[in-house]
């Protein structure tokens, strides 16, 4: 509150990202962009995949062959390699929902707060699974995605568009839901209050450092504190 100069935070909407948080779908990920990438003459290591989760797809992909083959590439170019990258994940075994994400999903609900998904993905089949897995507490018009806007997380971008899919919601009446450091800082930038939930590997100073206002380590520690503690606390 001190920092964006707020008087209050009274959250109407949890904005929720995807991948990490609603399902424990990285390392899935991470072999897709691995072998995807080797295969357009870029390497791309597991803690590439984990450094950019978050962003557009088509962003990350131009940011590596500008960095190792001292290119630009067009985003036509970029979604071909994307579109490569997504058919290699589809292959893989389904990733299981986050354990812990239904019951939060409940409490948030029962306490009469929508819910918004944003995600950086631009894989349409993945957006009907958020349909069927999470129907019951949200719909397409609250889901974002790398189609809603031109510039990806870290910018503040796919959150500030998740707060107009709410309502035109302003800052101080969200919360983020975020495990990446390019979305906590895209929810930070966006003046949202983001609750990290380390489901990687990266270390928590990571995520604390890139604006999280507080941090969990699992999503049920988070569930189990939300009425508890976070809740009240706001």
């Amino acid at each position: 509150m001190e920092e964006h100069g707020f008087e209050v935070l009274y959250p109407k909407v949890v904005l929720f990202d995807m991948d990490g948080v609603l399902y424990d779908s990285m390392p899935n990920h991470s072999i897709a962009w691995q072998e995807s990438m080797a295969k357009c003459g870029i390497t791309m290591t597991a803690d590439d995949a984990y450094a950019t989760e978050g962003a557009r797809g088509v962003d990350t992909i131009r940011q590596m062959v500008r960095l190792q083959q001292h290119r630009d590439i067009s985003e036509e170019e970029a979604q071909k390699m994307y579109d490569l990258k997504s058919q290699l994940f589809h292959q893989l075994p389904e990733p299981p929902i986050m354990p812990g994400i239904l019951s939060l999903m409940d409490k948030i609900q029962e306490g009469g707060i929508q819910i918004g998904v944003v995600t950086g993905s631009g894989q349409r089949p993945l957006f009907q699974r958020i349909l069927r897995d999470f129907g019951a507490y949200v719909d397409e018009a609250h889901i974002t995605t790398a189609y809603d806007v031109k510039r990806g997380k870290p910018y503040p971008d796919p959150y500030l568009m998740g707060l107009q899919k709410a309502g035109n919601m302003e800052p101080w009446q969200a919360v983020v839901i975020e495990n990446a450091p390019l979305g906590v800082r895209a929810g930070h930038a966006a003046k949202i209050f983001t609750i990290a939930v380390n489901t990687g590997p990266l270390p928590d100073e990571e995520l604390l450092g890139a604006g999280a206002n507080l941090i969990f380590p699992n999503m049920q520690e988070l569930c189990d504190n939300w009425f508890k503690n976070i809740i009240p606390s706001l």
